[in-house]
């Protein structure tokens, strides 16, 4: 019997979030060897087909579902169809899979672990596998979008439950005017969900779910519009405009320039000239 090699490539890998792309030759066509999953994750295929089998319970993992592995789990994978398969792994502390999961998928007791081996996932969601996998891959998301985009993931697959209550007396529009001061102290830092968390003092996912209910965007896209706007007042004082882009925090030229096509429908060097900067 062949053995199927898997080649993974890590995407992202904050405090709060792991994403890795997994590739499978699918050589192995009947059952492999058992396996242990080494952490709790989401595993989205996107391409092509295979099976987990955890005792006699067996699912077919294909792109229109979301497999649960549990830390510590005992499972078999097969290949009964060619081509192999291709999967994005999402991988969070437990912490966080305990604020986020609803209790219809949970196992009963203290440590959290999925009751089922799969859910089915809609088309948003796919788009969204496809949106996290590509942004990653082509270096396109910072980490706080990447964060940002994993949790939407999850939240998107296995439903929505009620985040924790915030602080007493803490109320949403100072946690988001804080968190507005925060991301305008340094408009070039890279910041990740946990560092913005931890200064304003609740947590990632509370944090995330208020700032898009009061602003209606989500903290990475804030973040941009203020980078943006900051580039419209700056660009007559800058010649090089690949230097401006990597000053406000955009990772390469050709990111800081589509970004503000987007935004503004000219390029910044196309704005230079049409507002009679060059």
């Amino acid at each position: 019997m062949s053995v199927s090699h898997m080649q993974s490539t890590k995407l992202l890998e904050t405090e709060l979030v792991t994403v890795w792309d997994v590739v499978c030759d699918g050589a192995c066509r009947h059952l492999s060897e058992e396996e242990t999953a080494s952490n709790t994750c989401l595993v989205f295929p996107y391409r092509g087909v295979f099976m987990r089998h955890i005792g006699d319970d067996e699912a077919v993992a294909e792109a229109s579902q979301v497999l649960f592995f549990n830390k510590g789990d005992l499972y078999r994978i097969s290949h009964p169809v060619e081509g192999g398969d291709c999967s994005i792994s999402v991988s969070l502390p437990e912490v966080l899979f305990d604020e986020v999961v609803p209790a219809l998928h949970r196992r009963a007791g203290e440590k959290f672990a999925f009751n089922k081996q799969r859910l089915g996932i809609d088309a948003r969601a796919q788009a969204q596998v496809a949106l996290l996998r590509h942004s990653l891959l082509n270096r396109i998301a910072e980490p706080l979008e990447g964060e940002a985009l994993a949790l939407t993931l999850v939240r998107r697959s296995v439903g929505e439950r009620t985040a924790r209550p915030p602080t007493p007396g803490f109320s949403t529009q100072k946690l988001v005017n804080r968190t507005k001061l925060l991301l305008s102290s340094d408009l070039a830092r890279r910041w990740t969900l946990s560092e913005i968390a931890n200064e304003t003092g609740v947590s990632p996912v509370y944090l995330t779910q208020v700032f898009r209910k009061v602003e209606g965007m989500p903290l990475y896209r804030y973040q941009l519009r203020l980078r943006l706007a900051r580039a419209l007042d700056l660009l007559g004082s800058y010649d090089d405009l690949t230097e401006l882009g990597l000053d406000l925090g955009f990772s390469s030229h050709s990111h800081f320039s589509s970004a503000f096509r987007q935004a503004y429908g000219r390029t910044p060097a196309e704005f230079q000239r049409f507002a009679g900067l060059r």
